[in-house]
This record gives C-alpha cells, structure tokens and sequence, in this order.
C-alpha cells in the first residue's frame, strides 16, 4: 500500500468558546439585523433562558458531523459547565468521532482538491474516509470499532439501551493511564448525564456489536434495546417535566427527543409540551422531511409550545459557536444545579 501518511498531517481543531472574548453585544446587535442573523439571536436567547428557568431541564441533540468538524469541545464543555442535562445523538458523532478520538485518533483537514471527489478512488486503496472536507483513518476507526467488541465481549449477556452501553465505554476511557480531554462520553460519564443513541448501530458501534453477536453464534450475547432507550427518556420526561431543546441537525434525535412529550401521554401521564426549543439546520421543510419540518409544525403534535421556539437555517460550525458562546458569556449557568440523571435512572431502575 502506498504512503498515507502525506494526507493525514493537519489535524482538525475543536473550538474554545470559552477562549474568545465576549460575543454577547455581537448576537445582541445580530438580533437589530434581518433574516437569519435575528433568528439566530433569537435562538441564543431562548437557549439562555433555558439555563436560567432553573425548573427546565436542557436536552442536546446532535445530528450531523458535528464533532469530526471541530465542535467537540463546545458540546463536551456544554455538559462540563452544566448547560446540559441529557444529550440524544447519533451513534457517529458519539462513537465513531468522539469516542474515537477520546481512543487518541484523530481527524484531518482535506486538500481543497480532496473534497470534489476526484481522488477519492485513491482515498479508498489508502484506507482513508473522507467526510466532505475532513478525512479520517479507516485503520484507527477498524481499530474504535474492535474496543466496542472487546466491551461488549466484556459485558454480561443481555439487552442494554444505549445509555447503559455508553457508560461502559466511559468507564472504559476513565481506566485508561491516558485520560481523554474534552470528549463527550466521558464528560457526560463524569457528570453522569445521559446519552443516548437511539440508532445506536447505525455508526462504527454496529460493526463492534455485529462482531460480538456473530462470534456468540445462537448463545446469549449484548444486544441495544431502542424501545428501553425511549422508555428511559421518557422518564426523565416525566421526572423533568418542563423541559428544552437545543437541537443540532435535526433526524433520529430531533423525532426521539421530541416524542417523550406523546410517549408520556401513551403512558398516562399528564405532562408539558417542551417549554423551549431551539434547531439549527439546513433541511428544506418543503420536502416533507423531519429534519427540516419546523417547531410551529411540532405543536399540532402536541410536542413544543409556542412560546420560545426558533428555527435557525444555518450551518452548525456557524450557528451553534455563537448560540452556545452567547449563552456561556450570559453566564446564568453558573447557579444551575448539576441533576445527575444518570443516577436517578439507575434509582427508577432498582425501585
């Protein structure tokens, strides 16, 4: 195999919001702006008062390549910082991006060249992935994709959610000599604040668990239960009850988070809309598509009030720095109480 090594050198840089100076008067004036410079003003605000209803609890949703962007650190110190309450993801940016580099790889940054797709033939007899204008090494991910195996393997035989499984994989990383900085599991594992990927398989943790099952044959073997995933969710609805959501892309996590409000309903329980939302994305709402159907449309549902809800049609590495630098710079974070719901999960479970 030829060189790979010319392609792989420049390394792909998370961004500090907590580094630059205050961002407040320049969201504040964007929101004396038209188009989606006032929206997306608005949408910082909502997520601000998110963190200062001290009765909301806040959950993430990330869909997307988020982290092998470079927006890592701003959602690791989301959780770190208390902004965050639970977090619903897809299994990419959880475990083949996050959980990845917390392995201690990393993603790259692509010619200019690189990203039309004319060598992406040669990319491929190299063994790199290409994510537009990110690369990635397939060896390191076979590599991620293998620890998920050997954590299942180690695992006692049974169904798991996702959020069960994404803990063994942060206490797998607290046991390392070498701990990760700025990951997401392990800070959400630390601060014991739920993860959860509802397509859990559908990311380089499939092919660790396809692994697994096969090498158990017809014997009892770790399987993601998505039905214990929503259940689990669903209470923390119903400890919550009000709640918010800062939503990043939109697909399986958007639909996930926002069907609590019914699935608490199916249950009998008399609980609230969602109190705030916030989505940034690109999706056309013209197509029918869950990505792009808009928080207004989410009311007839019966899943978002009206109140504090905003849609900012932006690209996420432009959006979500300013909503979440606004945000940190506003600092009423600072007096929320950390709601540990990973242990009060566990307590639910064992009553």
């Amino acid at each position: 195999m030829a060189d790979k090594r010319p392609y792989l050198t420049d390394t792909i840089q998370h961004l500090d919001i907590t580094r630059y100076g205050d961002v407040v008067p320049l969201v504040e004036a964007m929101g004396k702006m038209a188009f989606s410079a006032r929206d997306l003003a608005r949408a910082a605000d909502i997520y601000d008062r998110m963190l200062a209803d001290r009765d909301c609890g806040v959950i993430l949703c990330l869909a997307g390549s988020l982290v092998s962007a470079g927006l890592k650190k701003v959602f690791a110190d989301l959780i770190r910082l208390n902004m965050v309450d639970a977090v619903v993801s897809t299994g990419a940016n959880i475990v083949d991006q996050d959980f990845f580099e917390a392995l201690g790889f990393r993603h790259y940054l692509a010619a200019d060249l690189l990203k039309t797709g004319v060598r992406d033939d040669e990319l491929r007899e190299l063994h790199i992935d290409r994510i537009y204008d990110t690369l990635i090494d397939e060896d390191d991910l076979r590599t991620c994709d293998d620890m998920v195996r050997r954590i299942a393997d180690a695992l006692d035989p049974r169904p798991y959610s996702s959020r069960e499984f994404l803990i063994r994989m942060g206490e797998h990383l607290d046991g390392r000599e070498a701990k990760p900085a700025d990951s997401i599991v392990y800070e959400a594992w630390k601060a014991e604040v739920p993860i959860f990927c509802p397509a859990f398989s559908d990311s380089s943790a499939g092919f660790g668990l396809v692994a697994h099952q096969a090498a158990r044959g017809d014997g009892p073997k770790v399987a993601i239960d998505s039905a214990k995933d929503f259940l689990e969710l669903t209470q923390l609805k119903l400890k919550l009850q009000e709640t918010g959501l800062f939503m990043v892309g939109g697909g399986v996590p958007k639909n996930f988070a926002q069907d609590v409000v019914v699935a608490a309903e199916v249950l009998g329980a008399d609980v609230p809309m969602h109190k705030y939302a916030v989505q940034v994305t690109v999706a056309d709402v013209r197509d029918g598509g869950l990505s792009g159907s808009t928080l207004r449309e989410a009311t007839s549902w019966g899943k978002v009030d009206t109140g504090f809800e905003q849609m900012v049609y932006s690209e996420a590495t432009l959006a979500v720095p300013l909503i979440a630098g606004y945000a940190y710079h506003r600092g009423h974070w600072k007096d929320r109480q950390p709601r540990r719901l990973n242990r009060a999960l566990e307590a639910a479970e064992v009553a």
